[in-house]
């Protein structure tokens, strides 16, 4: 099969890789449909993360070819959406909604799902069967299901956004923009979306964004205090991974706020003095998706949302390389790879 092999920093390749097999009689194989490029597949690709000659992806969507004989909530032939982990979702820890955190966990990144096909361990705990057969414009947001979606709205979760609250969204990658969309369907009154780049704040528009703030660190927060009567956001999402955005995030939350973070941390180290002075609740890390993919299969599927909009580049798989290229530049929001 046809796979993405990042071999260094900047140096992506699509070569021949060797057909999945399954492993486990717990594993399935699944053909994928289509797969994607995600913003933290841009830290090896940037050399912030080390990597050497790594398949890579995670996100994934595609009909089952083989299942091992332990497999029993999904059969060959079905349309399957995949969590970015495979977990059991039977153990103590998946039982409690964290997923992310199974004791018998696989990172998909591992395995790598930017490719023509990919095995799937415990599949009946990673993979939700879709009613059928989808049509072809809903596949781009059954994908977005698979990570940034799920991403987004544990965030929003996290963030505790609902009616009567006011949500800020620190970051406008495909996280940050699922998060608008999650704030709006839990029913946020106000969503303040942090953009600089008119592209991203349309897209924000169109999920659901009712203010639009250009300015970063401090400057961005007394916007968000500004436009809260002095009080700060009652529910802030934070989908970037650095210092500066933690900070934003911890200091545009009002006291008592709640800040989801989901953002991929890399150099964050959090002042005591600021989260102790700060008075707010803080709760994130990698998404549970699976908690979250059944309704949210059943959203899209049922047309409700149309997270599939947050793409806004295709390319065949074979052109990978020009899309990790286009994310880089920022060119692009989010890449979909079609195989």
């Amino acid at each position: 099969m046809r796979g993405v092999v990042m071999y260094a920093p900047g140096d992506v390749r699509v070569e021949d890789r060797e057909d999945p097999t399954l492993v486990e009689p717990t594993d399935a194989i699944v053909r994928l449909t289509a797969t994607c490029i995600c913003g933290s597949d841009l830290w090896p690709y940037r050399g912030a993360e080390p990597v050497d000659h790594q398949p890579m992806g995670h996100e994934y969507v595609g009909v089952v070819e083989q299942a091992g004989d332990g497999v029993r909530d999904v059969a060959v032939g079905d349309f399957v959406v995949g969590s970015f982990w495979a977990s059991d979702n039977t153990c103590e820890i998946c039982r409690s909604g964290y997923q992310a955190y199974c004791i018998h966990r696989v990172l998909m990144g591992t395995i790598g799902t930017q490719a023509e096909k990919v095995r799937v361990p415990l599949a009946d705990g990673t993979l939700v069967a879709t009613p059928g057969q989808p049509d072809a414009d809903l596949v781009p947001s059954l994908l977005a299901a698979s990570d940034v979606l799920g991403t987004g709205w544990f965030a929003a979760v996290a963030a505790q956004a609902g009616p009567g609250r006011t949500v800020a969204v620190v970051g406008d990658g495909a996280v940050g923009l699922m998060g608008v969309l999650a704030a709006r369907e839990l029913g946020a009154e106000r969503i303040i979306a942090m953009s600089r780049h008119a592209e991203r704040q349309a897209l924000a528009r169109s999920f659901g964004a009712t203010d639009i703030v250009t300015e970063r660190g401090d400057a961005g927060v007394a916007h968000v205090r500004e436009l809260t009567g002095g009080l700060g956001a009652h529910s802030v999402i934070e989908a970037v991974g650095t210092q500066e955005s933690m900070m934003q995030a911890i200091h545009a939350a009002r006291p008592g706020g709640h800040v989801g973070f989901v953002g991929v941390a890399h150099g964050v180290s959090l002042p005591g003095e600021d989260l102790f002075g700060a008075g707010i609740h803080l709760h994130g890390g990698p998404a549970p998706v699976r908690r979250f993919l059944p309704d949210l299969v059943r959203r899209i599927w049922d047309r409700e949302i149309e997270p599939g909009k947050v793409f806004d580049l295709t390319l065949p798989l074979e052109d990978a390389a020009e899309g990790y290229r286009a994310m880089d530049e920022r060119r692009a929001v989010k890449v979909l790879l079609t195989v």
